[in-house]
């Protein structure tokens, strides 16, 4: 009986002695065996973290040259609606009588008719 209960004391492991081979069995993971065994996954890891991070760095330059071209597009947009308007007032017949004065052209008081054959 006294080999049973000595079983029975070593089977009973205490929270301490539990803390303790986990923390052997984490030593024993970590030692440098198990880190050379380990060493494509780790430089697998450091490889997608590269592109990871040289991959935010470029999302984030092109965003600043998309922000860039959204202004220069914005002031392109706004000349050409400033031209628009300035070219649609010059075209309209007061303004289009006002400048063939100057060269001599005077508007016909005769209303247009059609010539037929």
């Amino acid at each position: 009986m006294s080999s049973e209960a000595q079983q029975l004391q070593q089977e009973v492991i205490t929270p301490a002695q539990r803390v303790r081979n986990d923390w052997r069995s984490f030593v024993e993971k970590v030692s440098y065996k198990a880190i050379v065994n380990n060493i494509p996954y780790f430089a697998f890891v450091a490889l997608l973290c590269v592109l990871y991070i040289s991959n935010s760095h470029r999302a984030v330059e092109m965003q600043r040259e998309l922000n860039e071209q959204n202004k220069i597009l914005k002031e392109l947009r706004w000349k050409y609606m400033d031209v628009k308007s300035q070219l649609m007032y010059v075209k309209t017949e007061t303004q289009v009588m006002k400048n063939a004065e100057h060269i001599g052209l005077k508007p016909s008081l005769m209303p247009a008719y059609k010539v037929n054959k």
